[in-house]
């Protein structure tokens, strides 16, 4: 899992959005709950913000160079799909680079 390691490298920004109460969010805040802490220890000064609201979808967020954002639905997936999805996030902002 060196990726984790490389978010400030790709991105620029990494926002993750998802309601307090909501069961479509429960794999987001678990996500958030078991992750935030080893990818900001990797990352400490890159920005990950957290945003809770009321009755939002679950999303993740991912702003590049050139404000470039690429955005995931969140709503339906599992701890692991997340983790995957975020992944793909990292990955995709190495090859914006290229």
């Amino acid at each position: 899992m060196a990726w984790r390691s490389q978010l400030s490298r790709n991105l620029k920004e990494l926002r993750i959005l998802f309601c307090q109460t909501s069961p479509s969010s429960a794999s987001a805040r678990s996500f958030v709950e078991q992750n935030y802490k080893d990818l900001k220890t990797l990352n400490p000064k890159f920005p990950i913000l957290i945003r809770e609201c009321r009755g939002i979808e679950p999303q993740i967020w991912a702003r590049y160079d050139m404000g470039v954002e690429r955005g995931i639905r969140l709503e339906g997936l599992t701890e692991p799909q997340i983790l995957k999805a975020l992944e793909d996030l990292v990955k995709a902002g190495a090859s914006l680079k290229a």
